[in-house]
C-alpha cells in the first residue's frame, strides 16, 4: 500500500480547503461590505445602569438627604437634521454662539479617550454616540423644551438625579458631589464622564457604600448603534440596585437648633453620644445650606462665593481648627496626676500667684475644688510634679522622661493624633513630646519650667473641637469611649466595625469620681465658672476654658456632659474672641443639653441672648 501517496492527497485536501476559506474570508471581510454591515447588526450592546446614591436618614429616622429627578439634554449629532441654529438657540434660551461652541466643546472635552498605554490623549468622538447638550435641567426648565423637541431631530431628554436635602444644615457633615474628572474616570471603572462622585464629607467618605450596584443591559444595535431588541430576550441583564439606607447618629433637629445659636457667631459646636460614640450634632460656624452645592451649575455659581467668604463658611472647624483648649485641658491633667500617684484627690496646694496668674478665689484643697475654682497655680504645681518625678538625677533628662509619658497618657485619650472619624479632613492637634521641644531648644536643654504653658493648657498644646467633645465624653464613661462617628448604620449592618471597638485611656476609672464632682461644683456651685450653664432640674457637669488668643480677645470654651448619672450628651462649645468661657460657651452648651434632653427651652431669656448675639470678629460678607 502506498502510503505516500494517501498522504499528499490528504495535504493537498486540506491546504484546498484552506485557500477556500481565506478566499471567502476576503470577499466578505473587504470585498463585500454587507457582510460587515451584519456584523454590527447583530453586536451586543453593554449599556449600564447606575441607580440613585442611597437615602440618609437621622436618628430619629427623618430624611434628611435623598434625590430629585433632573434631565439632561442630550444630542447625538447623526441625528440631526437640517438644525435651525437660530430657532433651537432660542428654545434654550441661549445665543447662536453659545450653541456653536457647545458643539465644540463636547467635540473636545467630552469625545477624548486617555490610551493608558500611550499616555497620550486622542479623540474618541463619534457622531453616531449621544452625549449631554446641557446638563443638571429642573422639571420647569425641561417642560418648556421637550415639547419642542420633534422640530429638532438629535435632541432628546434623559432622565437623570441629584442630591437633595430637605433640611438646609449639616452642609460641613453631609459634604457634596461634583462630577468625575477623567483621573477619577481612569482609576474606577465604575465612573463614566457626567457621572458624580462625593467630593467632602460623608459623601465621599463612604462613596462606594453610597453609589449603589449597577446594573447591566445587553441589546442587540443596528448599524447606526440604534437598539433593536433586548439581547437573549434580558437573560443575561441583571438589575441595578440602590445602595441600602443609611442611617446617622446625628439629630438633625439638634443640628439645626445649634447652627441657629451660632448664627452670626464664628465657632463650633460638637455633640457626642458617650455610651455610643455616636455624633449628634457637629455645628461648623458658619454654616451654609448645602443645597448650594448641588450640581454642576449651583457649584459653578456658589462655591467661588462660599470660598471667598471672609468667615471661611468652608472650613470645617470641628475637625480641623486647631486651638489652644485653655482650662478644660486641667480636667486630663488632675487625672494623670492621681493615676501616676503625684497627687490624690485630696492634694491641696496654695494660689501663689507669684507662680502663673489666677483669679481671686480661695486656695484649693482637693481635686473637686481646684476644677470648680480653675486654679492656675494648683495645676501648675500638678504637672511640675508630673513632669518631674526625680527618677533621674539629671533634672533635664527627668523632664524628658516624664514629658514623654505625660505624652503617653495623652494619646490614650485620643489627643495629638487624628481620631479616626468617618469623615475625611481631619487634623491631629499637637501634643508635644521630648522630640518637639528638642527641635527648638536643643537635647536636655529645657525643663518644666520652661514648657511651663502646657499645665494650663496653652502654649504649644492644641486641640481639635471634636477632640474636645471626646474628653467630656470619656470623663463621662469614665475612663474609655469609642471612636466617634456619624453612621449608626448601614442598611442593617451597623457602623463600621472600627466604631465598634471600645477604647480605654490609662487612667483607671476610680480616679474620675472627685474631676466629675468638680465639674459638677462648676456648673452647680458658688464659686463655679459656668453658673450660666445651669438648670433647675438638669445635673450639668462642665469645665470653662478662657484661651489666650495673641491676635485679638480671648476665646470662650466649655466642655460638659449631663445627666450626671447615666449621661447621654457631652459637648463641646468653642466661640471664637468671645471672651470668658462663662459668658457665651457655657450657656450655648446647656442651651443644646435641655433642647436635646427635653425638646424645650425654659429660659427663653437666655435663649434669645444667644440667638441675638453678633459677636467681634463675625464680618459680613461686604465688610
Amino acid at each position: 500500500m502506498n502510503f505516500d501517496a494517501r498522504r499528499y492527497v490528504i495535504v493537498a485536501f486540506i491546504g484546498l480547503v484552506g485557500i477556500i476559506y481565506t478566499l471567502r474570508l476576503f470577499y466578505m471581510q473587504v470585498v463585500d461590505d454587507t457582510w460587515t454591515l451584519r456584523a454590527q447588526e447583530i453586536a451586543e450592546k453593554r449599556k449600564e445602569i447606575i441607580p440613585p446614591r442611597g437615602v440618609i436618614f437621622d436618628r430619629n429616622m427623618r430624611k434628611i438627604v435623598s434625590n430629585r429627578t433632573y434631565y439632561n439634554l442630550m444630542v447625538c449629532e447623526a441625528k440631526i437634521k437640517n438644525l435651525d441654529t437660530v430657532a433651537f438657540a432660542k428654545l434654550i434660551g441661549w445665543t447662536v454662539e453659545e450653541v456653536r461652541q457647545r458643539f465644540k466643546d463636547i467635540v473636545k472635552g467630552e469625545g477624548t479617550y486617555y490610551n493608558k498605554h500611550s499616555g497620550k490623549r486622542t479623540s474618541n468622538y463619534q457622531k453616531i454616540r449621544k452625549y449631554p447638550f446641557i446638563k443638571e435641567l429642573t422639571l420647569e426648565e425641561i417642560s418648556k423644551i421637550a415639547p419642542h423637541l420633534d422640530n429638532f431631530p438629535g435632541f432628546f431628554e434623559e432622565v437623570t438625579s441629584m442630591r437633595n436635602y430637605p433640611f438646609s444644615n449639616g452642609a460641613n457633615i453631609l459634604g457634596y458631589l461634583s462630577e468625575v474628572t477623567r483621573e477619577e474616570i481612569e482609576q474606577d471603572r465604575f465612573y463614566k464622564p457626567g457621572n458624580n462622585i462625593g467630593r467632602s464629607g460623608i459623601e465621599r467618605f463612604y462613596e462606594k457604600e453610597l453609589r449603589g450596584i449597577k446594573g447591566i443591559r445587553y441589546v442587540v444595535t443596528s448599524a447606526l448603534n440604534n437598539a433593536i431588541e433586548s439581547y437573549a430576550d434580558g437573560k443575561y441583564d441583571t438589575l441595578s440596585r440602590q445602595a441600602d439606607p443609611m442611617k446617622m447618629g446625628m439629630d438633625m433637629i439638634i443640628q439645626a437648633y445649634g447652627e441657629k445659636l451660632m448664627k452670626n457667631k464664628k465657632g463650633c459646636i460638637v455633640a457626642i453620644e458617650p455610651s455610643s460614640g455616636e455624633i449628634l450634632s457637629m455645628v461648623s460656624a458658619p454654616s451654609f445650606d448645602p443645597n448650594l452645592l448641588v450640581g454642576k451649575r449651583n457649584i459653578g455659581l456658589n462655591y467661588p462665593k462660599l470660598a471667598l467668604d471672609p468667615n471661611m463658611p468652608l472650613f470645617p472647624r470641628p475637625l480641623q481648627a486647631e486651638y489652644p483648649p485653655g482650662s478644660i485641658f486641667k480636667l486630663v491633667q488632675s487625672l494623670i496626676g492621681m493615676q501616676e500617684g503625684v497627687i490624690d484627690e485630696n492634694s491641696g496646694f496654695p494660689c501663689d500667684k507669684g507662680l502663673v496668674g489666677c483669679h481671686g478665689h480661695a486656695s484649693a484643697r482637693n481635686i473637686p475644688e481646684a476644677v470648680q475654682y480653675s486654679c492656675n497655680p494648683y495645676f501648675y504645681a500638678v504637672v511640675r510634679r508630673i513632669i518631674h518625678q526625680n527618677k533621674k538625677s539629671n533634672m533635664f533628662a527627668d523632664a524628658e522622661l516624664g514629658l514623654n509619658k505625660w505624652h503617653r497618657y495623652m494619646e490614650s485619650f485620643g489627643l495629638g493624633k487624628e481620631l479616626g472619624v468617618d469623615v475625611s479632613g481631619q487634623r491631629p492637634g499637637l501634643i508635644p513630646d521630648s522630640k518637639y521641644y528638642d527641635k527648638w531648644y536643643g537635647h536636655h536643654q529645657w525643663a518644666f519650667s520652661t514648657i511651663r504653658s502646657i499645665s494650663i493648657g496653652q502654649g504649644e498644646v492644641k486641640l481639635t473641637p471634636i477632640q474636645m467633645a471626646n474628653i467630656a465624653a470619656i470623663i463621662a464613661n469614665k475612663g474609655w469611649y469609642y471612636t466617634p462617628h456619624f453612621v449608626k448604620s448601614i442598611g442593617n449592618k451597623g457602623p463600621l466595625t472600627e466604631y465598634k471597638k471600645k477604647r480605654y485611656t490609662m487612667v483607671n476609672s476610680k480616679h474620675f469620681d472627685p474631676v466629675i464632682e468638680g465639674m459638677r461644683r462648676v456648673v452647680n456651685e458658688n464659686g463655679g465658672t459656668a453658673r450660666m450653664a445651669r438648670l433647675d432640674d438638669l445635673i450639668i457637669c462642665g469645665k470653662t476654658g478662657t484661651v489666650q488668643n495673641p491676635h485679638g480677645e480671648d476665646h470662650s470654651v466649655f466642655i460638659a456632659f449631663a445627666p450626671m448619672d447615666k449621661p447621654k450628651i457631652a459637648i463641646a462649645v468653642f466661640v471664637e474672641n468671645a471672651g470668658f468661657g462663662g459668658t457665651w460657651a457655657a450657656p450655648i452648651a446647656s442651651l443644646m443639653i435641655e433642647k436635646y434632653l427635653k425638646r424645650k427651652i425654659k429660659d427663653k431669656a437666655k435663649e434669645q441672648r444667644i440667638f441675638d448675639a453678633r459677636l467681634s470678629n463675625y464680618k459680613t460678607v461686604s465688610e
